[in-house]
C-alpha cells in the first residue's frame, strides 16, 4: 500500500470540484493511488459547502472523496493541534496539526494561513 504524502485543503478540493483549476486536477491525478489524502477537518468544511449551497451534487461529491481518502482525525493530531499559535481561523489550525502529525506536505492556494506553522511543508498546487 502506498503512503499517503500529500494533504488536500478544503480550497484545492473545491477548486477541483467546480473544474475551475486544471492545473491542481492534472496534479493530483499524476500522483500514484494513495499518495494524495485529505482530512477529516476539510471533508466536514467541503461537505458543509456542498449540504448548505448544491445540495443535488451531496452524492456526487461523496464519490469523489471514495477516490481521495480521508484521513480520521485522531489524538495525535490533537496534540499537535494544542502546540500550535492561534493567530488565524480555528479551522486552519486542525488541518495544519493533521498535516504536521502525519507528516504530511499541506497543499493549499493559502499559503499564508499557514506560513507561521512551524516545520509545516506547505505546495501549492494552483500554480504551475
Amino acid at each position: 500500500m502506498t503512503e499517503p504524502l500529500f494533504l488536500l485543503d478544503s480550497n484545492i478540493l473545491i477548486y477541483v470540484l467546480q473544474g475551475s483549476d486544471c492545473v491542481a486536477s492534472r496534479r493530483i491525478q499524476s500522483c500514484p493511488v494513495g499518495t494524495v489524502v485529505t482530512s477529516a477537518i476539510v471533508y466536514g468544511e467541503v461537505m458543509r459547502g456542498i449540504v448548505a449551497h448544491e445540495p443535488q451534487r451531496a452524492h456526487q461529491v461523496e464519490q469523489f472523496f471514495e477516490l481521495i481518502a480521508v484521513l480520521p482525525y485522531d489524538a495525535t493530531a490533537a496534540a499537535a493541534y494544542a502546540r500550535l499559535p492561534f493567530r488565524r481561523g480555528r479551522l486552519d489550525r486542525l488541518i495544519a496539526a493533521h498535516a504536521l502529525s502525519a507528516g504530511l506536505t499541506l497543499v493549499t492556494n493559502n499559503e499564508a494561513d499557514f506560513a507561521d506553522v512551524a516545520g509545516l511543508r506547505i505546495e501549492n498546487w494552483t500554480v504551475a
